[in-house]
């Protein structure tokens, strides 16, 4: 038999012990008091369908994993994305991938991965650039990388910043060279070699307590995010120069497709093409850093505009991010914090001088008629 539940609301009640017969008509009139009934079943029920035995969701998909990886730190690992070395190994099962402008008109990737013990192998590993330092500090992430520019060095010697150089002669094995591959693009890492860093170096390996996370993630039991008021978004361009990357969305499996260089972006490992669920775009400020070597700056922390897109639809939103290791929070037309769907996100770094490069196309035709 289902209990019941007694909920007191209580305004204005004003008892004395005290007062006399002569207070008590007055007393009865200054206090009310409502009785409601819930039944607590409904509410066991809605406390489940939000927890699962020795689970979490993960900070980085919204999906639910064991409860010991939630509560561990990711890494974030610097990818180059060279037209020769666009065959990169096991980028397709990272959680998060950041994609930024770099000198030369090129990206560079930085993906993050929770699970990143069991990687077997992650290449072209490649140097660090000053603003991907925020990006990973704001999934209180252990940074890895192949050496850094000079720009850079400053800011990873602080004692807040944990990172892993590919470069570090206190880190016997962290990088390693495939000889099938020519340099500056055969630089590699692995899972095991990773824990073996992290532990030579003394990181802690869970979040700090005052970590908050990052993106807001819809429940099992809300509907997907469809964007339905968003303009068509089936084919998405960044508008990069290089590369020139586009995503296609598949209506069957509701993810996006990753391209670039013509043809589909795969992982060298699985030999599977790069898929996500969800693509954020940020327009940023920049400058050039260094006109000698044409190092960019891209501003991290403030505000800007951008785009939301899921599900075939995309939405403009705005971004903002309050100190450097904070996270950037997006938020829609009403000024509400956007909800993503669960599962992977890309995001891609847009330079406000280009922002009218970003394209959105309605079908896989539009996009073909407009190349």
């Amino acid at each position: 038999m289902k209990k019941l539940l007694a909920i007191l609301a209580v305004g204005a009640l004003s008892v004395s012990l005290l007062a006399g017969c002569g207070k008590q008509e007055e007393t009865a009139e200054e206090s009310s008091i409502e009785l409601s009934f819930v039944e607590t079943e409904d509410l066991v029920e809605e406390e489940e369908e939000e927890t699962k035995e020795g689970m979490l969701r993960s900070d980085l998909t919204g999906e639910w994993i064991d409860e010991e990886l939630a509560m561990q730190r990711p890494v974030a690992a610097m990818i180059g994305n060279l037209k020769v070395a666009s065959r990169l190994y096991v980028i397709g099962s990272a959680d998060i991938i950041y994609e930024a402008p770099v000198e030369g008109s090129l990206t560079r990737l930085m993906a993050i991965w929770q699970d990143y013990a069991s990687v077997e192998k992650i290449m072209s590993l490649r140097s660090c650039r000053l603003y991907y330092i925020d990006y990973a500090l704001e999934f209180d992430a252990i940074y890895i990388h192949y050496g850094q520019s000079y720009l850079a060095e400053d800011m990873l010697s602080q004692s807040y910043i944990n990172n892993l150089s590919g470069l570090d002669g206190t880190l016997n094995a962290m990088c390693f060279q495939d000889s099938s591959k020519s340099a500056p693009d055969n630089a590699y890492t692995t899972g095991e070699a990773i824990v073996e860093g992290i532990s030579t170096k003394g990181y802690d390996t869970q979040h700090s307590e005052d970590y908050e996370g990052h993106y807001q993630f819809n429940t099992d039991d809300e509907t997907e995010i469809t964007l339905d008021d968003g303009m068509d978004a089936v084919v998405v361009q960044p508008g990069y120069f290089v590369n020139k990357p586009w995503f296609v969305y598949d209506e069957e499996t509701g993810l996006y497709a990753r391209y670039q260089y013509g043809e589909e972006q795969i992982d060298a490992l699985t030999d599977e093409q790069l898929t996500f669920k969800n693509i954020l775009f940020q327009v940023c400020e920049w400058s050039v850093a260094d006109t000698g070597s044409n190092y960019l700056d891209v501003e991290t922390v403030g505000s800007g505009t951008g785009y939301y897109v899921t599900n075939g639809k995309a939405i403009p939103v705005t971004w903002e991010k309050e100190t450097q290791t904070g996270a950037t929070k997006y938020y829609d037309a009403d000024g509400n914090e956007i909800t993503l769907n669960q599962g992977k996100t890309w995001v891609c770094i847009i330079q406000d001088t280009y922002e009218e490069n970003v394209t959105f196309y309605a079908s896989e035709e539009e996009y073909s008629a407009a190349q």
